[in-house]
């Protein structure tokens, strides 16, 4: 057992080893982060609820599904009573199950089998043993005729268990994001079922072992050794006497008894990764049993009563139960901290926002991707001067800013016209229409922007749906195309659909609330086309500056339609985006409250 006992150190160290140097390239083990606290609401037991919170719309998160902890363990084991005991004097092992209450607080229920020896080289009078309960019980009078002291021995195998509640004080931490070390005490109650006996005799059932002590000073550690070792040659390893039984305890058979226990211990845990730890830990089990050694004095000065501790120091390997797909680690793993260290260094680290416009176009410097458009110079919302007729001359340059489509221009935006220099009636009326149709495009409406994966209509923006809905109210038979578009997160049919929903949010509020006709609304929808603001290749870890950008691209824009503009069907797809604040389903399409996005 003992080789054993060592086996199992040196492989525990030995995978420790391993782990902690193939750490750096496997810090993930089945989705989960050392680093991270960010837990997906199917790992709750309030999926709903987690939502919320993570939207904003509740204060707490919902309580993570944490696995279950199972261990197996093998240690050393020693009994502190009446009879020294033996250098490495026993072994134990056992298993328990563990589970998480809280951060700090985990219930573990455990079964253990301990084994222990003790061999006094001391010699006790004989009187002090004829008061010992196994004195009387075996009938051991006549074999100690003529003899004046004994050395006392025992051996006590023990089955025993319990439930303990564990105090974890090592996952609170300000300073990092997790521990791989975590401490702990514990406390709890149990049972023990010891068995103990006694090698007095040797092959002759003789007991006469006055030369044991001749010659040594048993004061000395060395002198002790001899005498242990002259005793072991002349004992015969029979165990042949059972030890004492108390009679005001229940017992189950006819050399064990049933003791009630409180069990105490300390530890310490070493996380290999998010599946396994190692554990270290001491326990003290105590009972109302002075007969653990089967001893119930020391000698003849003390006779008062001495409980006998069984004490159990042990490493355990243990193991998470579970899927992490459905899961976290352990709530004592967790830091509880970190959700809200993390929120508020994200608040920390917000920009301040800067309203200033260089070119005084009336887009900011932050959002405008031509920040030095000439004074005067009209332009869009991204603070690109205007091509009204698209003919490559701005505006502000050109001489003729509505040319005749389909003719080249000049450097000055001016159409050169063919020979003769005169339009057919046909040339007139297709001229007159088109300045017309172009004149439309000086109608600037304005841009609605949502929130990140919503298509609910923010109040902030009612008013500029009010804009447009005067100018469709002035101007009865003019159609409005409406284009929904969003960032690059999601995959494509996602954005598609989440684009689609937007544009249809905005009509919908438009009709409801100003009874405007749907047939005069043309939906298009672009996904995440035409950005804005540029796409990033790691749209997932965005600084907060480039989030407050990506902002823009989540967008419906409104534009007075054109012949030939056609309404685009509904895309097939996911059921994307969350049609009401704090809500993970469609639903209504505007809302009444709701903070603004990043």
């Amino acid at each position: 057992m003992t080789r054993i006992f060592y086996f199992f150190i040196l492989s525990l160290f030995a995978l420790s080893s391993v782990q902690a140097q193939d750490e750096s390239s496997n810090e993930r083990v089945s989705g989960i982060s050392y680093g991270s606290q960010m837990i997906d609401d199917n790992k709750t037991v309030d999926p709903e609820q987690n939502g919320e919170w993570r939207s904003g719309d509740y204060p707490y998160s919902a309580k993570p599904k944490d696995m279950w902890e199972l261990g197996v363990n093998v240690g050393h084991s020693f009994i502190s009573g009446d009879v020294e005991p033996q250098f490495l004097s026993g072994i134990g092992f056992g298993a328990h199950l563990r589970k998480a209450i809280n951060y700090n607080i985990s219930v573990r229920a455990s079964v253990n089998y301990y084994s222990a020896r003790g061999l006094d080289a001391r010699p006790t009078g004989i009187n002090v043993i004829k008061r010992e309960k196994f004195y009387r019980q075996n009938n051991l009078g006549g074999r100690f005729e003529g003899v004046s002291n004994i050395h006392r021995s025992y051996k006590t195998q023990v089955w025993g268990g319990g439930i303990e509640a564990v105090i974890n004080m090592g996952n609170i931490l300000f300073h990092r994001p997790s521990t791989k070390w975590n401490f702990n005490i514990a406390g709890g109650i149990g049972f023990e079922a010891p068995t103990t006996t006694l090698n007095l005799f040797n092959g002759s059932s003789n007991y006469n072992w006055g030369s044991v002590t001749q010659g040594l000073n048993l004061t000395s550690k060395e002198d002790r050794k001899t005498a242990r070792e002259r005793i072991e040659n002349l004992l015969d390893d029979s165990w042949e006497t059972d030890g004492g039984v108390s009679n005001t305890i229940k017992a189950l058979g006819d050399d064990k008894s049933i003791y009630p226990t409180f069990l105490g211990s300390v530890g310490v845990s070493r996380k290999i990764n998010d599946r396994l730890n190692i554990g270290l830990r001491h326990q003290v089990v105590f009972a109302d049993n002075d007969l653990l050694d089967s001893y119930e004095y020391r000698d003849a000065v003390d006779q008062s009563n001495n409980l006998d501790l069984l004490h159990y120091t042990s490493l355990s390997l243990n193991i998470n139960l579970g899927s992490f797909d459905k899961r976290t680690e352990p709530l004592y793993w967790l830091n509880p901290l970190s959700s809200s260290l993390m929120d508020l260094a994200e608040v920390k680290s917000r920009p301040e926002l800067d309203l200033t416009d260089t070119d005084e176009d009336g887009v900011i410097d932050m959002l405008d991707q031509e920040p030095d458009t000439p004074s005067g110079a009209p332009v869009d919302v991204r603070g690109v001067a205007l091509d009204s007729d698209d003919d490559g001359v701005a505006d502000y340059m050109d001489k003729e800013p509505f040319s005749n489509p389909g003719f080249d221009v000049d450097e000055d935006g001016v159409a050169i016209m063919p020979d003769p220099g005169y339009m057919t009636e046909d040339e007139i009326n297709s001229l007159v229409n088109s300045k017309l149709d172009n004149i439309r495009t000086e109608w600037f409406l304005p841009m609605v922007n949502f929130d990140l994966n919503k298509y609910y209509v923010k109040p902030e923006f009612y008013g500029a749906l009010h804009q447009v809905a005067t100018v469709m109210n002035t101007h009865p038979d003019v159609k409005v195309l409406v284009k929904g578009f969003t960032d690059n997160r999601g995959n494509e049919d996602y954005n598609k659909v989440l684009s689609y929903r937007r544009a249809n949010a905005t009509i919908d509020y438009l009709v409801d609330r100003y009874d405007i006709p749907r047939e005069r609304f043309v939906i298009q929808y672009g996904g995440e086309e035409n950005t804005l603001i540029p796409e990033l290749e790691d749209n997932h870890s965005l600084e907060k500056r480039e989030e407050m950008q990506q902002y823009l691209n989540r967008r419906v824009e409104f534009y007075i339609a054109k012949p030939g503009d056609e309404s685009m069907a509904e895309p097939d797809g996911p059921d994307a985006g969350e049609g009401t604040p704090g809500s993970s389903r469609s639903g209504s399409k505007y809302s009444g409250n709701r903070n603004s996005g990043y």
